[in-house]
C-alpha cells in the first residue's frame, strides 16, 4: 500500500481521483483549502482519509505534510482562463509559485514521483491538429502561460535534481461535482443545467468552436498510470480522446439526450478562449498504455444523470 498525496482532492477532478485511489486499497492525503473544492465531495470516502485544510501558497505549512508520501497527484490550481484574464496575479500565485512549492516540498520529503495537471491550453491557437507534446507552445491566457511554465519548473527538477515528474496535459475534463453555479466552470455542465431548468443555454461565439471534452473518469485512469510507469517522469503527455465536437454539435446531442429541440442563444467570443484542440493521445498510449474509458456520449448521458439527481436535492 502506498501513500498518495492529492493536491486539490476537494475539488471536482480530485474527488474522482481520490474515491479510485482508495476503492484501489491505497493510502490517501488530501491537501486542499477549500476555496473551489467542497468536503461534500468526500463524502463517499469519509473515514477513509487523512484531509489537511493547507494552501500551497504557503510552503511552510505543507512541508510537513509531504512527509511519507509516495506519490503526489499536483490537482490544486486556478483553474479556468476568464478567472486568470480577470486576476492574473491571484492565477500566478496559486498555478506558479503553489506549484513550485509542491516541487519543492515533495523533493525534500523523497517523494517518488510527482504527476502535476498541465493544460491543453499551452497550445493556444496553433491551426495544426491534432496537437502533439511537440508543437511549440503559444499561451493566450495568464492560466495558460502558469500552467506551462510549471511544467518547465518540472523540467528542471527532474533534469538538475532527479525528481521524478510527470506532466499530463487535460484536454476539457468534465463530469459529476463539476460545479455549475461557478462562473468559471466548464461550459458542459452550464449548457446542462439550462436544459434541467428549462433555460436557453448561451454559447460565446459562433459554436464552430471545438474541444476534445474527455470524461473524468478517463483522466483519473491516466493520471494513475502516469504515477507507475517506468517511462513516463520528464515527459509531457496529452490526456484527451483524440476526437474533438463542436459546441454546436453538443447542443444537437444533449438535444438527443433529452428529447428536446434547443435551440442556443450567442454572445460574443471570449478573450483568451482558443478556436480548436483536439489531443494526439499517441505517447499516452505508448507511455502510459491509456486507451479512453468512456465516450463523450456516454460521459454526457452520465453526467446528466448526476447533475439531474444533484439538482433535485437542493
Amino acid at each position: 500500500m502506498a501513500l498518495y498525496m492529492v493536491t486539490g482532492g476537494a475539488g471536482f477532478i480530485g474527488s474522482h481521483m481520490v474515491e479510485e485511489l482508495v476503492r484501489r486499497g491505497e493510502s490517501v492525503r488530501i491537501l486542499d483549502n477549500l476555496s473551489t473544492g467542497r468536503e461534500a465531495n468526500l463524502a463517499a470516502v469519509k473515514g477513509k482519509i487523512d484531509f489537511r485544510h493547507a494552501d500551497i501558497r504557503d510552503l511552510a505549512s505543507i512541508r510537513p505534510l509531504f512527509a511519507g508520501v509516495d506519490y503526489v497527484i499536483h490537482l490544486a490550481a486556478l483553474a479556468s482562463v476568464a478567472r486568470s484574464m480577470e486576476d492574473p496575479v491571484e492565477t500566478t500565485l496559486v498555478n506558479l509559485n503553489g506549484t513550485l512549492h509542491v516541487f519543492l516540498a515533495a523533493r525534500e520529503a523523497n517523494v517518488k514521483r510527482v504527476v502535476m495537471a498541465a493544460t491543453a491550453a499551452a497550445y493556444g491557437d496553433d491551426p495544426a491538429l491534432p496537437r502533439v507534446e511537440t508543437q511549440t507552445p503559444q499561451p493566450l491566457s495568464p492560466y495558460a502561460l502558469t500552467k506551462l511554465a510549471g511544467e518547465y519548473y518540472g523540467q528542471i527538477f527532474y533534469r538538475s535534481f532527479g525528481q521524478e515528474i510527470v506532466a499530463l496535459r487535460f484536454f476539457n475534463i468534465f463530469g459529476p461535482r463539476q460545479d455549475p453555479q461557478s462562473p468559471y466552470t466548464g461550459v458542459l455542465s452550464k449548457f446542462i443545467v439550462t436544459y434541467l431548468r428549462g433555460t436557453t443555454p448561451t454559447i460565446f461565439g459562433d459554436g464552430e468552436q471545438s474541444r476534445d471534452f474527455t470524461y473524468v473518469a478517463n483522466v483519473v485512469d491516466a493520471t494513475l498510470r502516469a504515477c507507475l510507469a517506468p517511462a513516463a517522469p520528464g515527459k509531457v503527455i496529452n490526456v484527451g480522446t483524440g476526437k474533438s465536437s463542436t459546441l454546436n454539435q453538443t447542443i444537437t446531442l444533449l438535444n438527443t439526450i433529452f428529447g428536446l429541440q434547443v435551440k442556443p442563444q450567442y454572445g460574443p467570443p471570449r478573450m483568451g478562449d482558443v478556436r480548436h484542440s483536439t489531443a494526439d493521445i499517441s505517447l499516452a498510449r505508448a507511455t502510459l498504455g491509456y486507451e479512453p474509458l468512456v465516450s463523450f456520449e456516454e460521459g454526457l448521458r452520465r453526467t446528466v444523470d448526476s447533475l439531474r439527481t444533484a439538482l433535485a436535492e437542493a
